[in-house]
């Protein structure tokens, strides 16, 4: 996935909310999240390196509220907010694509999931029939059921996870490759262990 801000784009927008009023890094984030429709939550890894830097430019001031550090524009950001205006319009066209991509991927993943769904309970009805008339004392009616439950189990999983996936993603989270390697790994283990139980 694209992410929501180009290089360089994040440190300009961030410059434009602070030319609307002064704000603490925690409402900056919180900003941030509210334009993009919940699609993009930056951590504070993110952002105050990025104010930082605008503070050693002298292009915005940070005093300290309590507990809290508030930032506030200089006359000389808020020149560059003026000088860059083009450049935030072409920023807030871009973002405004981007929530509509990543709102087109979460419907593309509900409406994939909707239709694994769909897909298991005709499955389900097709084989209720064919069960009915036979003995259910019958151990290998009985064994038939069961793989119909274990392929319920396994495909409401699989959805689940992709599901979880999907929407982690859109809102901006990122997936490293060690908590994938954990995931193949538990299956590992499990299909394994399910292997064993079989053979008893």
């Amino acid at each position: 996935m694209a992410p929501v801000f180009s290089h360089g784009d994040l440190r300009l927008y961030l410059l434009s909310l602070l030319d609307e009023g002064p704000r603490h890094g925690y409402d900056l984030m919180q900003a941030l999240a509210d334009r993009t429709g919940g699609t993009y939550t930056p951590s504070a890894g993110t952002v105050y390196p990025r104010l930082a830097k605008l503070e050693e430019e002298g292009l915005v001031t940070k005093t300290v509220d309590g507990r809290k550090t508030v930032y506030e524009i200089t006359p000389a950001g808020h020149a560059e907010v003026e000088a860059r205006a083009a450049d935030l319009e072409g920023i807030e066209a871009g973002l405004a694509d981007s929530v509509r991509l990543i709102a087109d991927e979460v419907r593309g993943s509900v409406r994939e999931a909707m239709k694994s769904l769909q897909a298991d309970l005709a499955a389900a009805r097709t084989a209720e029939p064919a069960r009915e008339p036979r003995n259910s004392d019958d151990p290998r009616v009985r064994s038939r059921e069961e793989l119909h439950r274990a392929d319920a189990v396994i495909n409401e999983f699989r959805a689940q996870i992709r599901t979880d996936l999907r929407t982690h993603l859109a809102r901006g989270g990122a997936l490293a490759a060690t908590v994938v390697d954990e995931l193949a790994n538990a299956l590992d283990t499990a299909a394994r262990e399910l292997t064993r139980a079989l053979r008893r």
